[in-house]
C-alpha cells in the first residue's frame, strides 16, 4: 500500500531532512536520545495548575518538579526562552533561561523542534503576565520528531488525513482526545451499570466454524493447522445464550463485530457491540434497563438529561413507548389490522409507493411502511415494540398473537440504537425458523455459505428459561452523547481505504 512505502530522501522535505541531519549530530556527539530508555516523571501539567490556582503573579512556590511530554511551541528570546510543554493531562509554559540551564544545554535547546518529546526538571512559579510555569533546571532530549508538525490539522479538507494519521490528529487537536477519554467513561459506566445489577461480563469466539442464516455478510478467513474456512462473527447472541442455558443467568460481553458491508457515517466494518442476557425476565424488563442505563450515562458523561446532538435537542428523561402497528398508524395512517391477506398488503404497499421486500408477507411488508414512514420522525428517545415474527428469527412469539413477536428496537434522532427480545426458548420452533431462514437466503443468492447452527437449537432442548436479551452499538451511544456527526469521529482508527485505491 502506498502509505506504508518508506520514504526516499528525494521526497523528504527538507525541514525533515534537517530534523534528521540534528539527529545525526546527536549520535555522532554520543547524545543519541533513542538509547533513553525512561524518565522519571512526577508531576502533570493540569494538576499544578490547579494546585496554583490561587497563586498570585511573579509568585514563587519553591515546588521542583520533573514534567515529560511533547514540545509544543518554543519563542527564543536571547538569553531567555519560553516553550510550552504537552503532557498526558495538557499543556504547561516552560522557561528555560541560560544561566540556569547553563550554556551548552541552553544551546541544545535552541536546536530542539516543535514535536521534539523532553524531560524537564524545575520550579513551578508564576509569570507576570499571570501563566502558571516551571522554571527549567535541567532539559533531556527523550525522543527526536523527524517529521515536522503541520501547521493546520483540521477542517474539512483535511478530515481523510485526520483519520488515517489518528497520531497527528491527537497530537494537533486536543479536543479529539476528549472524544476518546469520554468513550472510556461511557464503557466504564456501563461495565459498573451491569455489574451492580449482577450481570458477569464474559468473552465469547470472534472466529466461529460456518456462517450462520443472518442477513449480514460475515468476513472468511482460513485457519491452517484444521485446514478449514472460518468466518468472523456476526453477532454474540448464540454463545451467550448458550451460557443462559449453562445457568450463568446474567452476563455481557463488549464485544467485536464483523460485518462485511457497506460504510456510512454510522457504519463501519467492524465495531463495537454489548450484548448482554438476563434470565427469568422478558423484553419489557430489557426496556426498564435500557433507559435506566441511558439516564445514567447522561447524566454522567453530559452532566444532564438534556442532551444536544447536531444541533437537537433530546430529552433522555422521557422515552415514548410504542408497538409497531400503533407507530404505523400514528406516521402513515395505514392499519395493518386492516389487512386480512398477504395480497392486502402488498396492494397497500403499491397505493402508498412502499418498496416491497424480497419475501412480501404483511409483517414484511408493515417493516417496510415502518422505514417508509416513522423511523425519520422519531427523534426523541423512543422504544418500538412488537415486531413481525418475519423479520425476528430469534424474538418469542406474542402469546396473544402469533403473528407479532415480543421484540423492541430503540430508536434517538432517527436511529436504531439497540434492539431487544424475550428471547425464543422453544427449540422445536427455533430450529424451523432458522431453517426458513436458511432457506430464503439461498434462495436469494444460491451461492451463499449459510447453516443453521444445530450446535445452538441442541443447547435449547436442554432448557433455556425465559430470557430477556439485549444488543446495542457502543459506537452510535458514543456518538450521542459526544455529540460527534460519524462513527469515524469516535473510532480512533477506522477502517479506510488505502491511498493508492
Amino acid at each position: 500500500m502506498e502509505q506504508n512505502k518508506p520514504q526516499t530522501e528525494q521526497e523528504l522535505t527538507q525541514q525533515a531532512a534537517v530534523r534528521r541531519q540534528k539527529l545525526a549530530n546527536l549520535c555522532e556527539a554520543g547524545h543519541n536520545p533513542f538509547e533513553i530508555t525512561k524518565y522519571a516523571q512526577d508531576a502533570y501539567s493540569a494538576d499544578l495548575k490547579n494546585e496554583f490556582a490561587d497563586l498570585p503573579a511573579e509568585a514563587e512556590t519553591g515546588k521542583i518538579v520533573s514534567l515529560a511530554g511533547r514540545m509544543m511551541s518554543k519563542r527564543i528570546m536571547g538569553k531567555a526562552s519560553f516553550a510550552h510543554l504537552r503532557d498526558q493531562k495538557g499543556d504547561i509554559q516552560i522557561f528555560v533561561k541560560r544561566d540556569l540551564l547553563g550554556d551548552e544545554a541552553y544551546a541544545a535547546f535552541k536546536k530542539l523542534d516543535i514535536g521534539d518529546i523532553i524531560g524537564v526538571k524545575g520550579e513551578v512559579f508564576r509569570t507576570k503576565m499571570g501563566e502558571i510555569s516551571v522554571r527549567i533546571s535541567e532539559l533531556t532530549l527523550l525522543s527526536k520528531s523527524l517529521l515536522p508538525l503541520p501547521e493546520k490539522f483540521h477542517g474539512l479538507t483535511d478530515r481523510e488525513a485526520r483519520y488515517r494519521q489518528r497520531y497527528v490528529d491527537l497530537i494537533m487537536n486536543p479536543e479529539v482526545k476528549d472524544t476518546f477519554v469520554k468513550r472510556s467513561l461511557i464503557l466504564k459506566e456501563i461495565r459498573a451499570y451491569l455489574d451492580e445489577k449482577g450481570f458477569l461480563e464474559v468473552d465469547t469466539p470472534i472466529l466461529t466454524p460456518f456462517e450462520i442464516g443472518a442477513s449480514a455478510r460475515p468476513f472468511y478467513t482460513h485457519h491452517n493447522t484444521l485446514n478449514m474456512d472460518m468466518v468472523l462473527r456476526i453477532e454474540t447472541e448464540l454463545y451467550l445464550k448458550r451460557l443462559i442455558v449453562g445457568g450463568m443467568d446474567r452476563v455481557y460481553e463488549v464485544g467485536r463485530i464483523f460485518r462485511n458491508e457497506g460504510m456510512d457515517p454510522k457504519h463501519n466494518p467492524e465495531f463495537t457491540t454489548i450484548e448482554l442476557y438476563q434470565a427469568f425476565t422478558d423484553f419489557h424488563g430489557m426496556m426498564d434497563l435500557v433507559e435506566e442505563m441511558y439516564k445514567r450515562l447522561a447524566l454522567k458523561v453530559c452532566g444532564s438529561l438534556e442532551i444536544t446532538y447536531q444541533g437537537k435537542q433530546i430529552d433522555m428523561g422521557h422515552w415514548e413507548r410504542l408497538t409497531m402497528v400503533e407507530a404505523v398508524k400514528k406516521y402513515s395512517g395505514v392499519d395493518f389490522n386492516d389487512w386480512k391477506t398477504d395480497e392486502d398488503a402488498i396492494a397497500a404497499a403499491k397505493e402508498h409507493h412502499v418498496e416491497l421486500p424480497e419475501v412480501p408477507t404483511k409483517g414484511a411488508i408493515l417493516a417496510e411502511f415502518f422505514d417508509a414512514f416513522v423511523e425519520d420522525k422519531l427523534i426523541q428517545p423512543t422504544f418500538i415494540y412488537d415486531y413481525p415474527v418475519e423479520i425476528s428469527p430469534l424474538a418469542k412469539r406474542k402469546p396473544t398473537d402469533q403473528a407479532f413477536t415480543e421484540r423492541f428496537e430503540y430508536f434517538i434522532d432517527c436511529t436504531e440504537y439497540g434492539n431487544a427480545f424475550s428471547e425464543l426458548n422453544d427449540p422445536i420452533d427455533q430450529k424451523a425458523r432458522f431453517e426458513r431462514q436458511v432457506a430464503e437466503r439461498k434462495a436469494i443468492e444460491p451461492d451463499c455459505k449459510a447453516q443453521v447452527d444445530y450446535d445452538y437449537v441442541n443447547a435449547l432442548e436442554y432448557g433455556l428459561p425465559p430470557t430477556g436479551g439485549l444488543g446495542f452499538g457502543v459506537d452510535r451511544l458514543v456518538m450521542l452523547l459526544t455529540d460527534s456527526a460519524s462513527i469515524r469521529d469516535v473510532l480512533l482508527f477506522p477502517t479506510m481505504k488505502p491511498i493508492d485505491q
